[in-house]
């Protein structure tokens, strides 16, 4: 161990005990600096950087037990080594659990303090070291997380495409509509943890349309009959498509596909669900999807304005919409109107 660099403090009322400890570690090429109390020891721990103080435990004014329960706090990665007289092993002891590396007992031999400094010194340095690799190993676990979640947003995004660009929407809309969600959920006061996942389930709210037939999604007159039965049907296969996995969001995606053309008073399909017999995750889409379709172009249709839109779903409060919900969409239109335009087509 190369002793140039490191440093000992040495904290003893007694100037004998003191002086003979600094001799002992300077002669192993030490540096050393000294306190005849807890207090002069705190001030030299302040101004200069100590690897490894030796206190003795008895001494007046602030005891070496006080001394060490502050230094370990203020300074944890602080090395101590306590001083006891024979009749203090138990109180020595109790200093090991309080975080000390160690302790010798009055009178000690010249090998048995190097020895204890010599153990205190490395034992230090493999904490820190293996402090070090933990803090890289965590912030290596943190960027593959972080590359792990961007990872799986895009796979939602690039499978929730798939499902727009066949009937001429644009992935804007899958954005704005895990935006919408993730912001009503929140007004909701729903857990945040579920806020965060429905804005990565509200994505795939219309996967289903991949297995509708373009000569219907694309067809850009009014429907007929037979064909928006078959339009309808989007919703189950939505549900098929996500329901066997076993991520949380894919499940979450699974009940939105399912549920978000329901309606609260139950006309709604696939089910004809009603009231909180509906998901709040069917309920919250169930808005969110009709605003944006509203004030978007389609192929079937021009956008209109926020104001037409709200007003046109006003009619819809309690019967296509969860009142509650409606409310906090409307009453907080600002926050909506901030995602549509970041999020602009």
């Amino acid at each position: 161990m190369n002793t140039q660099n490191q440093h000992v403090l040495i904290v003893d009322d007694d100037d004998q005990i003191r002086d003979l400890i600094a001799a002992f570690t300077k002669r192993e090429g030490f540096l050393v600096s000294l306190a005849p109390d807890a207090e002069t020891a705190l001030t030299v721990l302040s101004e200069k950087p100590i690897e490894l103080m030796i206190s003795d435990i008895n001494m007046e004014g602030m005891s070496g037990v006080e001394l060490l329960r502050v230094a370990m706090e203020l300074y944890p990665e602080l090395a101590v080594i306590m001083v006891t007289g024979i009749d203090d092993r138990e109180t020595a002891i109790e200093t090991l659990h309080m975080g000390a590396y160690g302790y010798i007992t009055k009178p000690f031999l010249f090998n048995e303090l190097i020895i204890n400094i010599t153990n205190a010194l490395r034992r230090r340095e493999l904490e820190l070291e293996n402090r070090r690799h933990r803090e890289e190993l965590e912030m290596l676990v943190e960027e593959r997380t972080r590359e792990l979640f961007k990872s799986r947003e895009e796979s939602f995004l690039i499978l929730s495409k798939a499902a727009e660009f066949r009937d001429d929407e644009t992935a804007k809309h899958t954005i704005r509509m895990g935006f919408y969600c993730q912001q009503l959920a929140t007004l909701r006061g729903l857990p945040e943890a579920f806020c965060k996942k429905l804005k990565d389930a509200a994505l795939l709210h219309d996967v289903g349309k991949i297995g509708i037939s373009d000569t219907i999604l694309l067809k850009p007159g009014k429907l007929t009959d037979e064909e928006f039965t078959i339009v309808k049907t989007h919703c189950e296969i939505g549900f098929r498509i996500l329901s066997e996995s076993t991520s949380d969001i894919l499940k979450l995606g699974a009940e939105i596909a399912l549920t978000h053309h329901e309606k609260f008073d139950g006309s709604g399909y696939p089910h004809g669900l009603a009231g909180n017999a509906i998901p709040i995750s069917g309920r919250i889409a169930a808005v969110c999807d009709v605003f944006d379709a509203l004030t978007s172009d389609r192929v079937y249709k021009k956008a209109i304005s926020i104001d037409d839109a709200l007003d046109l779903m006003r009619r819809g409060r309690g019967s296509h919409f969860d009142p509650q919900i409606f409310d906090d969409f409307t009453n907080n239109l600002e926050l909506i109107i901030d995602i549509r335009s970041r999020f602009a087509d």
